[in-house]
């Protein structure tokens, strides 16, 4: 499993799995779990492996999957992010064998991170509390209607946006949201007048859902 860490160790009857973005790690996201105060979640915090990252001049970086280009027609890595999802799986995985069922999980990410958290939830084989996908998008879109799994088609997702993104446009988003919606998904869209970043506003509105989707 990938190096991770662990907030709120002590709490055992509902986790949230947060996944950073590009170039990022585990740490990023320590300041918004203090923020949320939610002691009864455990918050995981995994840190991506090192990789060539195309985009950026075949820079080693820290990311789930490669990226050849943010355009709608760029070409996906296909096989590292099915890579990923193995991984996560696993994470999912050991958290029920501690004690934690599915339907307490939550799978959360920032950017390429809200991107394996909804490439993964959807075609994970038991239910899950929900999903936050923050400043993101639906990998592989035209491969979601052919791998969904039934158990995650009434899972909670939860997308917010940037109005001025200009990393993962606004419109990349709207165009997953509106896959996931005829799909079939409940899907709970927000945007917040910021760049691809995080906002007080949008820490307030995730503290709601998680505490609709994972009451203490």
């Amino acid at each position: 499993m990938l190096e991770s860490i662990i907030r709120h160790p002590q709490a055992l009857n509902a986790c949230v799995i947060w996944m950073h973005g590009l170039g990022a790690d585990g740490h990023d996201f320590e300041p918004v779990v203090q923020m949320l105060n939610l002691p009864h979640i455990r918050f995981i915090l995994p840190h991506a492996p090192y990789r060539p990252v195309t985009l950026n001049n075949g820079y080693e970086m820290r990311a789930w999957y490669d990226i050849f280009g943010l355009q709608p027609d760029s070409p996906q890595d296909e096989v590292g992010i099915q890579e990923m999802q193995v991984t996560i799986n696993a994470m999912i995985e050991s958290e029920i064998s501690k004690g934690i069922p599915s339907n307490r999980i939550v799978l959360a990410g920032f950017s390429q991170g809200g991107a394996m958290a909804l490439y993964t939830a959807t075609r994970f084989t038991q239910p899950l509390a929900g999903v936050l996908g923050l400043s993101t998008y639906l990998p592989l879109k035209n491969k979601l209607v052919s791998e969904q799994h039934p158990s995650n088609r009434q899972t909670p997702i939860w997308m917010a946006h940037g109005r001025a993104d200009t990393v993962i446009t606004l419109a990349t988003a709207e165009a997953s949201k509106e896959v996931l919606k005829a799909a079939g998904y409940s899907l709970e869209w927000h945007e917040y007048a910021m760049a691809h970043s995080v906002c007080e506003q949008e820490i307030n509105d995730i503290r709601s859902f998680l505490l609709r989707v994972l009451p203490a």
